[in-house]
This record gives structure tokens, sequence and C-alpha cells, in this order.
């Protein structure tokens, strides 16, 4: 993963600063938990194969992760 992340940002766009980078890098994250389909997850989005965890093993987790995504107001 920590090359994937590299190579979307870092490798490819120049910064003026540090604040430009963490927002890229945000945007990338939250585009490849929301939005990218994997195959080692049978087909599902990282926030998907949580969200179906949680429905059948609640006590594992402390927060609710349908509660965690992000809206209008994020």
């Amino acid at each position: 993963m920590n090359r994937t992340i590299k190579e979307a940002t870092d490798k490819r766009f120049r910064y003026d600063d540090h604040a430009q980078l963490e927002a890229h890098l945000q945007d990338f994250i939250n585009a490849h938990n929301f939005g990218r389909r994997l195959k080692t997850l049978r087909g599902l989005t990282p926030y998907e194969y949580i969200c179906k965890i949680w429905t059948s093993e609640p006590q594992r987790f402390k927060l609710n992760p349908i509660h965690q995504m992000p809206g209008p107001n994020t």
C-alpha cells in the first residue's frame, strides 16, 4: 500500500507546500476506501467489506462503521 500511495502522489505531482500533499493524500485515501473494488475482498471496497464484517460480528468493533461514512458536513 505504501508504494501505491507514493506512486499516486509523490511521484506524479509536485506540491508547493505540505498542506497540498495532505489534501491530495486524503482525497486519494477516500477514493481508495470508498470507490476501489479489490479482488482480495471479493469485489468489495474496503468500506463495504468492513460494513459486511460489522453486520456479522459487531462485537469486534467499538464504533459502528456505518456512522463513519463521510457526508456533506465533513
